[in-house]
C-alpha cells in the first residue's frame, strides 16, 4: 500500500505534528495489524518509505549462526487492504488528537472567564449541554442554579470552571452558580473594571436568590457603585437579566471593618457598628428596630451574605431595649 507523503506532510504542518512522529505511529499500527494475522511471521517490522510512501512488512532471514542474512517483504493475502484501513484510521486519530489539543489549549486560557453558547439537548437530562462552537461544554447539576430553566436553543453565558482532555475528547466544565460568574458579567458590562479604575473587592452569592458585591475606586471622582449600576441602572439590569432576575446588592468596600460591615448589610440602615474582637473577627451591629427584619433578611439571607462578604461574624441588635439579639456567622 502507499501513503500520499505530500498530503501527509501538509497535514503535519497544518496541525503542527512532527512528521517523523506520525510515520513511526503509522508503522507501529500497521505492524500490530500484521501481527494479528494468522500468516504473520516473527521478528517482522513495518517500514514506510519516506519518499514513495510505500508501506512494507519486512521479515529478517537468519543464518545458522543467528546472523541476519537478508530481509524479505511479506504481504499476506488481504493485508494491503488491512494496512490501508489501519493507516487511515491512525491518521484520523492523530488529527483528532491534535484538534482536541488545540481546543483544550484554547479553552484552558478561558478558565476563569465567561463564555457564551447555546443550550443543547443531551443524553443526561440532569446535565445542561452548551454548544460553544468548536466543542460542547457541560453544566453539571452542582453548577446549575436551583429553579433556573435551560431551554434548548437558548443563548446563555457561563463561567468556565475546568478544562481537561477526557477519554472521548475535550471536557469543558461550565457553571451558572459560581460567584465569579457575576463578577465576570459585570466586567463585560463595565469598562471601568476593564480599565482598572473600579475594582470588585469581594463577592458573596446565593445563586438564584441574591448576590452582594463590594467595590472600590482607584480614581478620585469616580463612583464605584454608580459605575456598576450604570445610566438609569442599565448595566446592573443587564447582569440581572442574564441571571434571570437574581437580586444584586452593590456596596462600597472599605479598609475599616466597621464601615465595611455597615455597608454590607445594605439595604438595611445601620446605626452603629462595634468591633467586639479583632482576633475572632466579631462585630456587633445596632439597627433601628423597624430595620431589624430587613437587616437579617428572609431566613437570615441578608445577614448571612454580609458575613460571607466581609469575612466577619456579625451580631445584629435592635436599638429597642427589649429586642432579642440576632446572631449570624
Amino acid at each position: 500500500m502507499h501513503v500520499d507523503m505530500t498530503a501527509l506532510a501538509s497535514l503535519t504542518i497544518e496541525k503542527e505534528i512532527p512528521l517523523h512522529q506520525l510515520i513511526v505511529a503509522i508503522e507501529a499500527a500497521v505492524l500490530t495489524a500484521y501481527a494479528h494475522m494468522p500468516e504473520s511471521r516473527p521478528h517482522a517490522h513495518a517500514h514506510l518509505d519516506r519518499e514513495s510512501g510505500e508501506i512494507q512488512i519486512r521479515v529478517p532471514i537468519f543464518g545458522d549462526d543467528g546472523e541476519k542474512i537478508e530481509e524479505v517483504v511479506d504481504s499476506p493475502e488481504g493485508f494491503s487492504r488491512i494496512a490501508t484501513s489501519t493507516a487511515r484510521q491512525l491518521i484520523k486519530q492523530k488529527m483528532r488528537e491534535a484538534n482536541d489539543a488545540d481546543i483544550v489549549g484554547e479553552f484552558t486560557a478561558s478558565v476563569g472567564d465567561v463564555v457564551s453558547g447555546v443550550v443543547q439537548q443531551g443524553r443526561d437530562p440532569r446535565t445542561v449541554y452548551v454548544n460553544l462552537g468548536r466543542v460542547e461544554g457541560k453544566v453539571p447539576p452542582q453548577e446549575q442554579v436551583p429553579g433556573e430553566i435551560y431551554t434548548h436553543g437558548e443563548r446563555i453565558k457561563c463561567f468556565v470552571v475546568d478544562v481537561k482532555q477526557g477519554m472521548k475528547g475535550p471536557e469543558i466544565t461550565l457553571s451558572r452558580s459560581h460567584p465569579a460568574l457575576v463578577k465576570q458579567l459585570f466586567a463585560l458590562e463595565v469598562p471601568e473594571i476593564t480599565d482598572r479604575i473600579v475594582e470588585i473587592m469581594a463577592i458573596a452569592r446565593e445563586a438564584g436568590h441574591r448576590t452582594k458585591i463590594a467595590v472600590r475606586t482607584h480614581r478620585a471622582g469616580v463612583s464605584p457603585k454608580g459605575s456598576l449600576i450604570g445610566p438609569l441602572g442599565a448595566r446592573a439590569r443587564a447582569v440581572m437579566d442574564e441571571l434571570h432576575g437574581e437580586k444584586i446588592d452593590i456596596v462600597d468596600w472599605s479598609e475599616d471593618p466597621a464601615i465595611f460591615v455597615g455597608h454590607a448589610l445594605a439595604p438595611a440602615r445601620v446605626e452603629k457598628v462595634e468591633i467586639v474582637d479583632l482576633a475572632t473577627r466579631s462585630a456587633k451591629v445596632t439597627v433601628p428596630d423597624f430595620q431589624l427584619s430587613l437587616a437579617i433578611g428572609k431566613d437570615g439571607q441578608n445577614a448571612r451574605l454580609a458575613a460571607r462578604l466581609t469575612g466577619w461574624r456579625i451580631d445584629i441588635h435592635s436599638d429597642a431595649p427589649s429586642a432579642t439579639m440576632r446572631e449570624q456567622n
